[in-house]
């Protein structure tokens, strides 16, 4: 991916850029939801709306969908604040969150460990809330999805690198508690 950085090396801010990011089943998308249903009525704070080259299902995330043409257009002419690919599909984070970290806000975004570097050199703030929860506990959650077996997903789970590697300004929340110990833990991180 090109360089979306910013002239001469400047980072952006004074704002700052949150992702948050974390393993299935860590229950991530769950305490996103909650997290900003907490904090709308607060001023400074918006949550970005991500752009993935998939079809709206209302079930899952709202975004906004984006053929793979005018994602890679996106990426190409260097429009978008950060961009990442996963399991066969585009994801973006608009530009224009980038002019409301330059205004001085925070913005919270739905992340990837992908960008968690990138999203380093990029903003003056950047911040990574990993949200995640005990092998035993994620492998449990994936299984009451049905989708495979809990001795296949622990296996997976064993295998996989769940805790990014180098990365400024983490902090790590487990989440196995309910669901206000989470957004509580953080709005906590947040200072918010």
């Amino acid at each position: 991916m090109p360089d979306t950085g910013t002239k001469a090396g400047k980072k952006l801010g004074p704002g700052r850029m949150v992702l948050v990011v974390g393993p299935s089943g860590a229950g991530k998308d769950t305490l996103l939801t909650a997290l900003q249903d907490s904090l709308k009525d607060r001023s400074g704070v918006h949550f970005a709306r991500r752009a993935i080259t998939r079809q709206s299902d209302p079930n899952a995330e709202d975004h906004d969908t984006l053929s793979r043409a005018e994602f890679d257009d996106l990426i190409q002419a260097g429009e978008i604040a950060l961009a990442w690919e996963a399991h066969g599909l585009g994801y973006v984070i608009p530009k224009t969150y980038d002019d409301v970290v330059c205004a001085g806000d925070t913005v919270i975004a739905n992340g990837s460990r992908k960008v968690l570097l990138q999203s380093a050199e990029k903003y003056q703030t950047a911040i990574v809330l990993l949200i995640t929860a005990p092998v035993e506990v994620l492998a449990e959650r994936l299984a009451a999805r049905g989708r495979e077996s809990l001795e296949d997903i622990r296996g997976r789970l064993q295998r996989a690198d769940l805790e990014p590697d180098h990365v400024p300004n983490l902090i790590r929340i487990e989440n196995t508690g309910t669901i206000d110990d989470g957004v509580a833990a953080m709005l906590a991180a947040l200072e918010l």
